[in-house]
């Protein structure tokens, strides 16, 4: 297949079509070639030159590739498909969702997909994305928008919040329409579905939207990869071969031996660990690790706080339900986040260890080979592992679009 590859991050869902699995070892897919790749983010951008360095990557911002340029690249030979996931912080039903110039960056997915128009597209979103409506906010006379600003009374603490002026439709009703129907006739069926790589051999249950669309002038008929029928694997499943990190420490040379087949494909052809490391916590953070078990989080650790077993002065006031919580090891890891080396953020700590997962780790649990390279500062990484698809689920999809194609 020849690809564009668009919004490519460090490379989760390219690492699907770049390789495949022989003898539980990842090699080189020859049967597919990328024309080029394009991240806006440097060091992400970074990244993925470092794990694919034979593939064009053009780390500038996708509103400044102009359309000849694009035919330049993509030369006579038609183009198989286009893979790629708009940023989707704006859709993310954690936090606060705005939608903004992030949130309609599907725009430019669709002005590439008009000059490109190959045989198929996979358009890749978090969950929201599906109850997102376009958003219309309250402006003063010069057209700026109006916040309002609350205060958490505990924390004292002010959130500046955008004011709705009124809603519209669906994003995901203007974004199958838009790409159904592109331009004169030409346009694309589309088909999307919601799968959980837990399903695919990822040891993290993450549920992700996928929209696959078919070139309306082709006879390609496609259904979406079934869930693998077998036991999901554990985070214990997943990590419990990596070295243990104290505080304050990195780690970087195995000491123990792969103990099952994920660990073993991870791990094939690395002799050292990067990014495993932990970073220093305040007395708070220590003192709420130590005495959240398995399964637990912030309610759990106030009942002792509320129960006199913890000093008062431990208490949380912030955060959800999830937050500080201990990960369960005979069980798939909960969605890895950004946030992901941060104790209070959603549940993220050890199942044994007294700290947040490691970069390395949280890797690990996405599918991500040991030797997989990531660039820049701590948040720099947890980023990049944190928005990505994860490999393994990249790979089952290659596959049936690679069987569809074929026809």
């Amino acid at each position: 297949m020849r690809i564009v590859d668009l919004f490519s991050g460090a490379g989760g869902l390219t690492f699907g079509f770049y390789y495949r699995i022989k003898k539980n070892t990842f090699v080189r897919n020859r049967k597919n070639s990328f024309i080029f790749a394009n991240e806006f983010d440097s060091h992400a951008a970074k990244a993925f030159s470092c794990n694919f360095p034979d593939i064009k990557m053009l780390a500038q911002d996708i509103k400044s590739l102009d359309e000849t340029a694009i035919r330049n690249m993509i030369g006579t030979e038609p183009v198989d498909l286009i893979i790629g996931g708009p940023p989707c912080q704006s859709f993310s039903t954690v936090g606060q969702r705005v939608y903004d110039e992030k949130a309609m960056m599907y725009e430019e997915y669709f002005r590439i997909l008009s000059i490109v128009r190959p045989k198929m597209f996979l358009f890749e979103n978090v969950k929201g994305i599906l109850s997102m409506k376009e958003t219309f906010y309250k402006t003063d006379k010069n057209g700026n928008i109006l916040y309002t600003v609350t205060k958490n009374k505990e924390t004292g603490r002010e959130r500046k919040k955008p004011i709705v002026d009124h809603y519209g439709r669906n994003v995901i009703d203007i974004i199958e329409e838009k790409f159904a129907n592109i331009s004169d006739g030409f346009g694309y069926n589309i088909v999307k579905e919601t799968l959980n790589a837990v399903d695919f051999g990822v040891p993290e249950s993450r549920e992700r939207v996928f929209i696959v669309g078919i070139r309306k002038d082709l006879n390609i008929k496609w259904e979406f990869p079934s869930p693998k029928n077998e036991k999901k694997l554990t985070i214990k499943e997943a990590i419990s071969d990596l070295p243990t990190v104290a505080e304050n420490q990195t780690v970087t040379n195995y000491i123990h031996q792969p103990h099952n087949t994920y660990q073993e494909l991870m791990r094939h052809n690395s002799t050292s660990i990067t990014c495993h490391f932990c970073g220093e916590y305040g007395d708070k953070i220590r003192t709420v690790i130590k005495n959240v078990k398995q399964g637990e989080g912030k309610n759990d650790f106030n009942k002792l706080v509320e129960e006199g077993k913890v000093d008062k002065k431990y208490k949380l006031t912030s955060g959800y339900a999830n937050t500080y919580g201990r990960l369960l090891e005979d069980q798939p890891c909960t969605t890895i986040t950004n946030n992901m080396t941060t104790p209070s953020a959603l549940r993220c700590i050890h199942y044994s260890q007294n700290r947040a997962l490691t970069p390395r780790e949280g890797a690990r649990i996405q599918s991500f080979p040991d030797w997989f390279k990531f660039v820049g500062s701590k948040d720099n990484i947890t980023t990049q592992i944190g928005n990505a698809v994860p490999p393994l689920l990249a790979m089952v999809l290659a596959k049936q679009i690679e069987s569809a194609l074929k026809g």
